[in-house]
């Protein structure tokens, strides 16, 4: 399948599917969706509503690793060990992610390192990024996921119902609800009505939300039991 490098809305690199017409990012600035649905909507939120010390996150499509650089460098500005795990079925090629243009438009060039080691690191080994921040990449078909009470918070990032239907039903949210903790979260950027009943249904307690640049809403959903 033909895939393309191509440069978002906010002048940061994404991949494009020409055959599927899907984005791992969204064409409206990939840094500016990474930041409004999985911080500002995720990160702060949970930070914001517990008590945490530590923060475990797991990432549904690892992808360019946009998700996780971004996470790395506010967890840093409040010194906060994280422990995250990035599950991907298919990784991106290395060759791929060396076009990544993150640190350079985030202005952080002095941590190209940090996103480097996070793609050259290995799968199914955990890797020290920083004394602060743990990696451990799964490669992993989501339907084959089995954590049990594990994850405060969970970046729902695959690829969209229209192309992947089968990552967005009942079946997997239950496995993202089991994989959660009490008042753990998820956040995706999607907002279809569909995907909002198969969170519901599962029993989580689902809140619409402004959606990024280009899209409308998007979805915040919470383990309300333990």
């Amino acid at each position: 399948m033909e895939r393309k490098i191509i440069t978002t809305a906010d002048g940061s690199k994404t991949i494009h599917l020409p055959e599927l017409n899907e984005h791992y990012h969204s064409k409206h600035g990939a840094i500016n969706e990474a930041k409004h649905v999985f911080i500002k909507s995720g990160f702060d939120y949970i930070l914001s509503k517990n008590k945490l010390s530590a923060l475990d996150i797991m990432e549904i499509g690892f992808g360019t690793g946009l998700n996780a650089f971004i996470t790395f460098l506010e967890a840093e500005k409040i010194n906060l060990p994280i422990h995250y795990v990035g599950v991907e079925a298919y990784p991106v090629a290395l060759s791929e992610a060396k076009l990544m243009n993150y640190p350079e438009v985030l202005a952080v060039k002095e941590k190209q390192q940090v996103f480097d080691t996070m793609h050259q690191s290995l799968w199914e080994l955990p890797v020290e990024i920083t004394s602060n921040f743990k990696l451990f990449k799964r490669k992993q078909f989501f339907a084959d996921i089995q954590d049990k009470s594990r994850f405060d918070l969970i970046y729902f990032d695959a690829f969209g119902a229209r192309v992947q239907p089968e990552l967005w039903t009942i079946e997997i949210f239950r496995k993202m609800y089991e994989a959660l903790r009490f008042k753990g979260v998820l956040v995706t950027y999607a907002a279809k009505g569909s995907v909002r009943r198969a969170m519901q249904e599962v029993g989580f307690v689902v809140e619409r939300l402004p959606g990024p640049p280009g899209k409308r809403e998007m979805l915040r959903a919470t383990k309300v039991e333990s």
